[in-house]
């Protein structure tokens, strides 16, 4: 049956404006349920610790609870896929941190795209590394430590929490700035590289200061530098690596909140709002300050441009220091 043209346009006029009314919708009443904050890595850490303060003063700015879900395992894999695949509608969202954007260069499968299948929302924080040494090592900064790396290939060897880690990019991306061969040796986690640091296992670690620090004043440990651009303000005795004759390095621990790409923009405004707001919450700060982590809130755009961004730097420095994906 042939519709009347008045009769047609109005339905078609209806059709058009259906998508419009529901996300009207879903953001005068986003959120009516309980949230889910995926954290793709094992519960316990400094990370995992972060997700859940920021998940609390959440469920006071959105009057809803926010539950935090551990989906750890394959270098962060598996949780950020589960996000990745959930349903677009703003209550799984995933504490993204740099296995994400590492995920691609790092391992011949990978079932999802960093930079598409997410929609960014904020990030909310970022921990600088350090370069840790045991005080047997001859040099006291990093200039001193590629002076005597040159003059002794072989001779050292520095610790990571693992493959695939910043800390693990930090010391490949040295290794070829600086054109030395310090052996990364991968460990199953942050504590076991620093215990065999303080034995003296090990003469270099890479590691976030907060679990290192009392050792530091003890005279245990000695800090040679730092891996972000700008000397970080809890630590400002501490030269940085770009500074120490290393141009241009700059990487960190980070994590921001993202939902699964197509989630309505106004889910998106809605969490971003309220999180830049926690952000500003003086608890909180204090609280992630005792954790090692500086607050750094960067909204939607900024935040995209992060990971895009991240991505593909560490690609290269990843291509470049010969790391074949697993």
């Amino acid at each position: 049956m042939k519709l009347p043209r008045r009769q047609f346009l109005h339905l078609a006029a209806g059709a058009a404006a259906a998508p419009v009314i529901s996300r009207l919708a879903i953001a005068q009443t986003y959120p009516t349920r309980p949230i889910t904050l995926v954290v793709p890595i094992a519960a316990g850490g400094a990370v995992d610790t972060a997700a859940r303060i920021i998940a609390e003063k959440l469920q006071h700015k959105l009057k809803q609870s926010v539950v935090v879900e551990n989906r750890p395992g394959a270098g962060s894999l598996i949780g950020t896929n589960f996000v990745a695949k959930a349903a677009p509608d703003g209550y799984t969202l995933l504490l993204m941190e740099p296995g994400a954007v590492l995920a691609k260069w790092l391992n011949k499968t990978v079932p999802f795209d960093v930079t598409t299948d997410f929609a960014p929302i904020a990030m909310v924080a970022t921990s600088p590394l350090v370069l840790f040494a045991h005080p047997s090592v001859a040099a006291h900064d990093v200039k001193e430590l590629i002076a005597y790396s040159k003059a002794n290939p072989g001779k050292l060897s520095v610790g990571t929490p693992g493959v695939g880690t910043p800390h693990h990019l930090a010391a490949a991306w040295l290794n070829t700035a600086a054109q030395i061969a310090i052996a990364h040796v991968p460990y199953r986690g942050a504590a076991p590289a620093l215990n065999d640091l303080l034995g003296g296992q090990i003469p270099l670690i890479w590691a976030s200061p907060v679990a290192v620090m009392s050792y530091v004043e003890q005279g245990k440990v000695r800090m040679l530098g730092v891996s972000t651009q700008q000397r970080d303000r809890m630590l400002p005795q501490v030269p940085t690596v770009a500074e120490s004759g290393v141009s241009g390095f700059d990487t960190a621990n980070w994590f921001g909140i993202v939902a699964p790409a197509r989630v309505p923009s106004e889910v998106v405004a809605c969490v971003g709002q309220a999180i830049r707001e926690v952000t500003e919450l003086p608890d909180v700060q204090g609280r992630m300050s005792t954790l090692g982590f500086n607050l750094d809130f960067r909204d939607r755009d900024q935040f995209r441009e992060l990971i895009i961004r991240d991505h593909h730097k560490y690609g290269a420095i990843i291509r470049e220091a010969g790391i074949h994906p697993e």
